[in-house]
């Protein structure tokens, strides 16, 4: 039986995976859950999977959900980033799902690894931001990290079976995201609620806005860059507005594996949690026909410059990444906050980083100073 703890149990993995779950009681177990801030669903959540040990973000949260559960189901809770530790490092565990939005997941899947825990990793901050440590961890207590975003799980499917070594390049699809008809001029213009529709998928809110500057895409490739051992030169990426081809691998023979489905992100959750097998899911079967086209477009670096500037800081490296990272989750946040045009997130981003004096072969303690010193130039940024 896979007994999970679950990073981010009320963000959209979160809720998928418990989805997941739900529908194969005899496979899957929550033993541990984290969340952040979103007390209500937390507590429906915790009374629906009966978890061993729960933490949320802060103590006052905890001693309010404390008294909310008194009578209804006695857990552990705890709080803080010593919390998203305990439950990612739980004892019955025996794998991690990191559902947890943004760079506060580093030291937590570092944490699960060191305990030898089989890892989903949904979070690409964590790639982003410390790639070559996290990475160099795993290799050393021989950990295991399944992918779980589309576009990773996708790639890690295409190579099951094939060598490696004979990979020409990575091809990484992209819907386009909300903003995907319009120029860069017209998007100076667009509103929060605009941009939060997104066209095939179902998000939270900053992946979204990510998806519409096309800085997902960036952090996607750096990700890439770090799961497989691909040379940015080799991964590519490709506008494909269906969200149908989840993206596709490359070999030196010219061969394309492409994995192609309906967009559901249960589907590489499931996976990761049942690989190397496969399970039934009720989700919308892939109907080609239906479909009628698949439509691709090549992929535009002066519309969307965060995608050029995300290849750029991949390249270069060491506390950079990080830089980009924390400088985009503010920009972003100050857009939802009406505080600035989505065009404005991209002169945010790249004066951050273009200050940033980068640190070459950081520690992870010269990582997060690096991220803490682009927040706070991202949240004192003006624009002239």
């Amino acid at each position: 039986m896979r007994k999970i703890a679950l990073l981010g149990s009320t963000g959209s993995i979160g809720t998928s995976t418990l989805d997941v779950v739900q529908h194969y009681p005899d496979r899957f177990q929550i033993v541990a859950m984290a969340a952040g801030s979103n007390i209500d669903l937390f507590e429906r959540q915790i009374l629906e999977a009966k978890p061993e040990l729960v933490s949320i973000g802060s103590e006052e949260l905890a001693k309010e959900l404390k008294a909310r559960l008194s009578g209804k189901y006695q857990v552990e809770i705890v709080w803080g980033m010593e919390g998203l530790i305990q439950v990612a490092t739980h004892p019955e565990a025996n794998f991690v799902m990191t559902g947890i939005m943004g760079s506060v997941g580093v030291r937590p899947t570092l944490a699960a690894i060191e305990a030898g825990k089989t890892i989903g990793l949904a979070n690409k901050e964590t790639l982003i931001s410390a790639g070559k440590i996290v990475m160099e961890t795993a290799r050393k207590h021989n950990t295991t990290i399944i992918p779980v975003d589309s576009e990773h799980s996708a790639i890690f499917q295409a190579m099951q079976g094939e060598n490696h070594d004979e990979i020409s390049r990575l091809i990484i699809t992209a819907s386009g995201g909300s903003l995907r008809h319009l120029t860069r001029e017209e998007s100076k213009h667009v509103m929060r609620e605009q941009a939060l529709r997104h066209p095939n998928w179902s998000m939270g809110a900053k992946i979204t806005i990510d998806s519409a500057t096309m800085m997902n895409k960036g952090f996607e490739v750096i990700e890439a860059h770090w799961l497989f051992g691909i040379p940015y030169d080799q991964i590519d990426t490709l506008l494909h507005y269906e969200s149908i081809i989840h993206s596709m691998v490359e070999y030196k023979d010219k061969a394309v594996m492409a994995q192609l489905g309906s967009p559901d992100m249960k589907v590489p959750i499931q996976y990761a949690l049942t690989y190397p097998n496969r399970m039934s899911l009720q989700t919308e079967t892939l109907d080609l026909a239906k479909c009628g086209t698949l439509t691709f477009k090549e992929m535009d670096v002066v519309r969307y410059p965060l995608l050029q500037l995300a290849y750029d800081c991949g390249r270069v490296g060491g506390s950079l990444p990080a830089v980009l990272n924390a400088a985009n989750e503010v920009a972003v946040a100050r857009f939802l906050r009406k505080e600035m045009s989505v065009v404005g997130i991209e002169e945010l981003v790249h004066h951050v980083c273009e200050k940033h004096q980068v640190i070459y072969s950081p520690c992870l303690e010269t990582i997060e100073e690096a991220d803490v010193w682009a927040r706070r130039e991202a949240e004192a940024f003006s624009f002239e």
